[in-house]
């Protein structure tokens, strides 16, 4: 199999970009980029360091950002994993990328920036929740932000296709499968609807 290595032989492949594509990006918020963001409760985040690349999954019963200003959004960090893969590779290396999306609709708006961590107790506090607040809120300086095009969630059928979850393998399953039987997902699978709703904040 042959790679393609050089960015001339990549565009080569493809066509010249139509209007709507360049005509689309800002630098800041405008009303319509606001009005969308502010309508979403699910992004993805993602970043880069020095272990690579990661993604992901950030959620709210709200918006999931608030903006601070029309170049600045703030990021709750909602308990999770303890992993913190994202908020170590910001720390090394401020690079974000954000992917909002709200269900029903078939397009995305995403945003470039960079962003910086905070456990400023002000701007945790507001973001207070059932009275726990997020241990730090990540703050991201914009660079551009522009909407997709919807034929990714159009093939994918993603709003239209139905439940399509079952007899998927749990996370239980997966974690079994990692510890060759020595786990038991069973009772993981069992136990994590409670354990998730009583630690949602």
């Amino acid at each position: 199999m042959e790679y393609l290595t050089t960015i001339k032989d990549l565009e080569a492949l493809y066509g010249t970009p139509g209007e709507a594509s360049k005509i689309k990006v800002s630098h800041h918020l405008t009303p319509t980029y606001r009005d969308w963001i502010m309508a979403s409760r699910f992004c993805v985040l993602s970043t880069v360091g020095p272990e690579g690349a990661d993604g992901s999954p950030r959620g709210d019963d709200g918006p999931v950002v608030a903006e601070l200003d029309a170049q600045t959004l703030a990021l709750p960090d909602w308990r999770g994993n303890e992993r913190i893969d994202s908020l170590r590779n910001i720390v090394n290396d401020p690079r974000v990328s954000l992917m909002f999306m709200v269900p029903g609709s078939n397009n995305v708006v995403r945003v470039n920036g960079e962003a910086r961590l905070t456990a400023d107790a002000t701007l945790r506090a507001r973001f207070q929740k059932a009275g726990k607040q997020p241990r730090t809120v990540v703050v991201i300086r914009v660079h551009e932000i522009y909407s997709q095009c919807g034929r990714a969630i159009l093939r994918a059928g993603l709003w239209t296709s139905g439940d399509e979850s079952a007899g998927l393998p749990t996370v239980g399953d997966m974690l079994k499968e990692m510890t060759a039987d020595d786990f038991d997902g069973a009772t993981y699978d069992k136990e994590w609807p409670d354990r998730a709703k009583s630690s949602m904040w």
